[in-house]
């Protein structure tokens, strides 16, 4: 994946996240919030067939309210689906669609429609509750890293992948290797000879099988993670089977019991303090170096307002933006320039006194992420989103506002 198609997936995975928080706080009085999860492969007239049969079904609900607002719910998804061909896009669509509660006794109708998730959906479903189904869209946002699994003793080995926490088989293998008591009319010597060269031939196969599925990844590959009872995987890794690019990206190995398919998650589960270190570690060089500059260099900015002069000015190479950053940008018009203020999505708009004295009201209010990366788009620099699971993440949070930049050269701002 490019730096590009990354920045882009970033963008799509803050978007979806800023939907699914607001679908999370919405309610239903009764089962009347409906989710729909459409795979790529599924024709939308067989979806809206399937609509078209719970709008009949609904009919039945005992309770006029609730029996409305269902079918005013499906009536719009059904509406929606008229946009779309004989399949949906690439990844699948999710419509969410319902009366929530808004206060007071009252209900709005909320229409939501997410096409191309960061994962494909996997399976059509049809959700009807007092909550907005948001879970499975959560999991794929939570899903991050490619890794490569093997497992293997002297029987059998497997190879997959991790993408996210989704675990996929792909190959595996069985081995000649003889037992430890060799037949008779054979001598120790020999019989060792040959259990060692089986040996071999086996860990060569596995090794195969991996590069095979491994090396044309590389390039997007996080990790390789290696498992199995000892000495097994001790002797395959120290054995320098793998190829040498494939080997240099292995981030340990593990004791695991079994060797077919769910071993390979059983790997996943015994190698999650590794996987949680690989992941967090990108972001750890970036606050080390963002921490460098600030310190000993003169190429760091930090806080709302230096940044986005230096976003404007186009000196900013790497935009670092907390994961955890709530905030919205308020716009005013001062006249001949527009000055802001960096305030908490919860917080009313604020009124504002310019440089000048005048008091104006907003001119527009707009998701601080949504506008800070707008400049770094049209500037060429590069968005980086920081976890706040390690401790200078979480300062980027606490310390910095959730906003802080890495210099192409010095400003002074």
């Amino acid at each position: 994946m490019s730096e590009q198609e990354g920045e882009q997936s970033d963008r799509k995975k803050y978007e979806f996240q800023k939907v699914i928080e607001d679908l999370r706080d919405y309610e239903g009085s009764g089962t009347q919030l409906v989710t729909i999860y459409i795979p790529p492969d599924k024709q939308i007239s067989d979806v809206v067939a399937h609509v078209t049969q719970e709008h009949s079904e609904a009919s039945n609900i005992k309770s006029k309210q609730t029996r409305t607002n269902v079918q005013d719910a499906l009536t719009s998804i059904k509406d929606r689906l008229r946009y779309y061909d004989v399949y949906p896009p690439d990844n699948g669509i999710v419509i969410f669609s319902g009366a929530i509660d808004s206060g007071g006794g009252r209900t709005d109708m909320v229409t939501k429609v997410l096409e191309n998730p960061p994962e494909p959906i996997q399976s059509f479903r049809y959700h009807c509750d007092s909550a907005f189904l948001t879970e499975p869209l959560e999991h794929m946002l939570a899903d991050k890293g490619l890794y490569g699994l093997v497992v293997l003793d002297r029987r059998e080995a497997n190879v997959g992948w991790l993408k996210g926490k989704r675990v996929e088989p792909v190959k595996s293998a069985s081995s000649l290797v003889p037992g430890k008591q060799r037949k008779g009319g054979q001598s120790a010597q020999r019989f060792a000879r040959l259990r060692l060269e089986a040996i071999d031939n086996f860990y060569q196969e596995v090794a195969e099988m991996a590069n095979d599925l491994f090396v044309p990844e590389r390039g997007e590959l996080d990790g390789v993670l290696v498992g199995g009872p000892s000495p097994t995987k001790d002797e395959f890794l120290d054995g320098d089977y793998l190829h040498h690019e494939i080997q240099d990206k292995v981030l340990g190995k593990f004791d695991v019991a079994y060797t077919d398919e769910s071993g390979l998650y059983d790997l996943v589960d015994s190698a999650e303090d590794a996987l949680a270190d690989a992941e967090v570690m990108k972001d750890k060089n970036e606050m080390e170096e963002f921490f460098k500059q600030l310190h000993d260099g003169d190429k760091a900015t930090y806080g709302f307002e230096p940044t986005r002069k230096n976003l404007v000015m186009g000196s900013v190479d790497r935009l670092l933006l907390s994961e955890d950053l709530r905030k919205d940008v308020v716009v005013y018009d001062c006249g001949d320039k527009e000055e802001y203020e960096f305030i908490d999505q919860r917080q009313d708009t604020p009124t504002h006194t310019c440089e000048d004295g005048t008091e104006v009201e907003a001119d527009e209010r707009e998701d601080a992420i949504e506008f800070l990366m707008n400049i770094a788009d049209q500037r060429g620099t590069e968005t980086k989103f920081i976890s706040t699971d390690f401790e200078k993440g979480e300062q980027l949070q606490s310390a910095f506002g959730g906003v802080a930049g890495i210099l192409r050269y010095s400003t002074g701002v």
